[in-house]
């Protein structure tokens, strides 16, 4: 299990009760921006024993952002994120911002998008996406984000609860 965009506070805190409840580890991919606001929530994400990486400072496009102010970006994130996993907003890299990153990161994308950030997606469809398309090993992306969260938590405790009753684990990415 994999979260964007946060850490969000009243989002992120019920995420990490939800894995708390299933013992469940997961990877936050962090933006600077909300570690540098919420630096409390952040440190509570490490200290429940999860992962971070680094989701860029502003959440910006790799491919609407010229490489160097791109790469700035993720190394302004490094400021307070000391992690060797990235994830590119949006999972999309120019060529060169690629060659670079590969170089001081583990780049991780995801099979599984669950879109719960899609305002035209129900909570039950979210879940859909992962009920049908999730199995060993998947990469499943939610974002800890206001946007995404009614969707996200719905999907999230249904995740938990069906896959953790067919045996399934959720370990963090490292």
């Amino acid at each position: 299990l994999t979260f964007d965009d946060g850490p969000t506070p009243g989002i992120t805190d019920k995420v990490l009760d939800l894995l708390q409840q299933y013992k469940a580890e997961a990877t936050f991919f962090v933006c600077g921006k909300h570690v540098k606001l919420h630096p409390d929530l952040y440190r509570k994400i490490k200290d429940s024993g999860h992962s971070v990486g680094n989701h860029t400072y502003q959440h910006i496009s790799g491919w609407k952002t010229s490489t160097g102010k791109y790469l700035s970006d993720v190394e302004k994130t490094g400021e307070y994120v000391r992690s060797k996993l990235f994830r590119p907003p949006y999972g999309k890299l120019k060529f060169r911002q690629y060659l670079y990153l590969r170089k001081k990161f583990r780049i991780i994308i995801w099979d599984v998008m669950c879109m719960d950030f899609d305002r035209n997606t129900d909570p039950q469809t979210c879940f859909g996406h992962i009920s049908n398309h999730a199995g060993k090993g998947s990469i499943i992306v939610f974002h800890d984000s206001a946007k995404a969260a009614a969707n996200m938590l719905y999907a999230l405790e249904q995740t938990l609860m069906v896959f953790s009753g067919k045996g399934y684990r959720f370990e963090k990415l490292q």
